[in-house]
C-alpha cells in the first residue's frame, strides 16, 4: 500500500546521492552529490557549467531529482529550475540551480523502508573539499 504524498520534503544526509533527471529531448539523468533541501518545496544544487544538464534546464527548465537515501528516503521532486548564482563565488566552475517543487512523489510503502542510499566516497581531497564548500554555499543561500 502506498503512503499519501507528502507536501514537503523529506530531509536527507548531506551528500546523499541524488539523480537529476532533465526535459529537452530524449531522456537525460545524472547523479549529483550536492542536492541540498532548502525549504519545503525548494532545493539548490550545483550543477558544472560544462554539463548537459545545465544547458538542458536553460532551455526547459523542467526537471525532476530522485533522492533515495538513508531514514526511508525514497522520492522525487517534479519542479522548474532556475539557475540563480552563475558561476558560484566559491566554485567558478559551477552554476546553483534553485529546483521549485511542484509536486512531490513519494516512492515508500508501508511493506518496506529504505534503510539506505547509494553512498560515494570521494578518492580525491582537493574534490571532497570543494563538494563540502559547494554544499555550504548552497545552504547559505538557502536562508537567503
Amino acid at each position: 500500500m502506498s503512503r499519501p504524498e507528502p507536501t514537503e520534503l523529506p530531509h536527507w544526509e548531506p551528500g546523499t546521492v541524488a539523480v537529476l533527471s532533465t526535459a529537452g529531448g530524449a531522456p537525460h539523468a545524472i547523479p549529483l552529490s550536492t542536492a541540498v533541501r532548502a525549504g519545503a518545496r525548494t532545493v539548490l544544487l550545483a550543477l558544472a557549467l560544462r554539463r548537459e544538464s545545465l544547458a538542458r534546464l536553460r532551455a526547459d527548465p523542467r526537471c525532476a531529482l530522485t533522492v533515495v537515501g538513508a531514514g526511508d528516503v525514497a522520492v522525487t521532486a517534479h519542479g522548474r529550475a532556475t539557475v540563480v548564482e552563475d558561476p558560484m563565488a566559491v566554485a567558478d566552475n559551477v552554476a546553483a540551480v534553485r529546483l521549485d517543487v511542484e509536486a512531490i512523489q513519494d516512492h515508500g510503502q508501508d511493506r518496506f523502508e529504505i534503510d539506505g542510499g547509494v553512498r560515494w566516497h570521494w578518492t580525491d581531497a582537493e574534490a571532497e573539499r570543494r563538494d563540502a564548500e559547494i554544499r555550504t554555499a548552497l545552504t547559505a543561500l538557502a536562508s537567503e
